[in-house]
């Protein structure tokens, strides 16, 4: 083999190791979030910890008030850091971030700050604000109304992105009916207990469209589908306990 083979192969050789370690870059960037979520979930379910919202007995207290209680009896404040999933206590409260706005999850562990009148067409709009919570599409009611109350998070066009926008919602698929859904909204807590779900296609906005011609209300969580990609939209059907 002569001088210009061999940097020939060299060449290629590192092209070739480029695409390969590309690839997988891609394929944690995109899915690594999801495994997150996911592993840290059957470590809870496997744990059999049991989260519980914490509602003050005065639930018009400033935030900073609620905030102050570090731990209540032998009960420890849920972080959402991975340590809690590991070697927390069996049972942790979750505390709504901002009540104002706030969606909780028990069975997920999910906390979440909600960020209303977002427009979900609009992505100059609402991308940052994925990147923060979970977003209120506009023209949707608010709980306590009759109509869907949109909710939505993570979605993203682009891979590379993915990890930068918020993953709350990854686990919805693992809420069956029965399951519970708390919203806090101006300082009041709604109770929702789970009712169904499905896949529906991303050009399908006639829950957000419609939203105000119902005559009961219901909660609509939505998030990309499968994990990682915009191919569908996964949506969490809830009504009023």
């Amino acid at each position: 083999m002569n001088k210009s083979e061999i940097i020939r192969y060299l060449i290629l050789r590192s092209i070739g190791n480029f695409l390969v370690l590309f690839a997988i870059f891609g394929v944690l960037a995109t899915f690594g979030p999801a495994a997150y979520y996911e592993i840290s979930f059957k470590i809870v379910q496997a744990r059999g910890v049991h989260y519980r919202v914490y509602e003050p007995k005065d639930t018009t207290s400033p935030l900073g008030e609620i905030l102050k209680q570090q731990k209540i009896g032998s009960v420890k404040v849920y972080s959402g850091g991975f340590a809690d999933v590991l070697a927390g206590p069996k049972e942790q409260i979750l505390i709504p971030n901002d009540t104002s706005f706030d969606i909780l999850i028990p069975k997920l562990g999910a906390n979440a700050k909600v960020f209303p009148n977002v427009d979900a067409s609009d992505e100059n709009q609402f991308l940052p604000v994925l990147k923060q919570g979970v977003a209120h599409a506009k023209g949707t009611v608010f709980p306590g109304m009759k109509g869907n109350i949109y909710l939505f998070a993570h979605s993203t066009d682009n891979f590379w992105d993915v990890g930068r926008y918020n993953a709350i919602f990854y686990l919805l698929k693992d809420l069956l009916p029965g399951d519970d859904v708390v919203i806090f909204f101006q300082n009041k807590r709604y109770n929702y207990v789970v009712t169904g779900s499905k896949t529906v296609d991303p050009s399908d906005v006639s829950y957000i469209v419609n939203a105000q011609n119902q005559k009961s209300e219901t909660l609509i969580l939505q998030t990309c589908w499968p994990p990682g990609t915009t191919w569908k939209r996964w949506l969490v059907f809830a009504k009023p306990k």
